[in-house]
């Protein structure tokens, strides 16, 4: 009778685990520019996140309007993505203070080229991201020394990624960023590089990194100025290697690009 009551026991709650699977993890795509220059980019990596979020089994969401920013409205949040934000992307300190609290709750965040470049006279916010965006020069193409080839968001790479892009110059780094990829400044044309950043790096300018910041995990890549990108399936898998990071997930790890 014991086992009999057991196995239905065993039965009903199997029953109720299949019949209620996990709810989805959530994501918000934040893509605000204030006064200035405006990515061409973001309805593409809008797509693409989309993409990135279907594959993976999460619900995105996308919007450009700070009012989003307020604590209850964060709360439904596993990560927040903020894809070639620009400028100032925020209306009040309301909506500030709701990402620190969000960040100081244990919530993630993915920062995607000039996301850097967001915000630019609030100091919490470039430790947060990581660094800061000061310059670029010429769309080129130029080699990206892979730093970490054990990380999600690096592992389909060789030891060089040879991409064309906008090699972002960046100050402000926060230290305990863990480097991912970095510039080969050697191979970047620009007669201005010598005046910033020179040798204050040496020959590798830090250009992708992650870092645990104040409680949450924080994934950030300089890359990404073309529209071409996020149908590229090499950056797809560079950015869905970072999300999940930041999600604290292990995707498997790929070997497109190995060499």
């Amino acid at each position: 009778m014991k086992i009999k009551l057991l196995l239905i026991t065993i039965f009903f709650g199997l029953t109720t685990v299949f019949s209620n699977p996990p709810a989805k993890k959530r994501i918000l795509v934040y893509t605000k520019n204030g006064k200035g220059y405006v990515h061409k980019n973001i309805p593409f990596s809008v797509e693409a996140w989309k993409k990135i979020g279907e594959a993976n089994k999460l619900i995105v969401d996308v919007s450009d309007d700070p009012a989003v920013m307020n604590t209850e409205n964060l709360a439904k949040y596993s990560c927040m993505v903020f894809s070639n934000t620009c400028n100032a992307i925020f209306d009040t300190e309301e909506q500030r203070q709701a990402l620190v609290d969000y960040i100081h709750a244990g919530g993630a965040f993915v920062g995607i080229h000039s996301a850097s470049d967001s915000e630019k006279s609030w100091p919490w916010y470039a430790r947060m991201v990581g660094g800061k965006f000061k310059s670029h020069p010429a769309f080129q193409s130029f080699e990206i020394k892979v730093i970490d080839k054990n990380h999600p968001s690096t592992s389909m790479l060789g030891e060089t990624w040879t991409k064309e892009d906008e090699c972002y110059y960046m100050n402000e780094f926060n230290p305990n960023i863990h480097v991912l990829l970095a510039a080969d400044m050697r191979t970047v044309k620009d007669s201005e590089k010598e005046v910033y950043p020179g040798r204050t790096f040496g020959d590798y300018l830090p250009l992708a990194w992650c870092h645990e910041f104040e409680g949450a995990r924080v994934f950030y890549t300089a890359l990404g100025h073309e529209s071409k990108d996020y149908v590229d399936p090499v950056f797809i898998e560079h950015l869905t290697g970072g999300l999940l990071w930041a999600l604290g997930e292990n995707p498997k790890k790929s070997h497109s690009n190995k060499k």
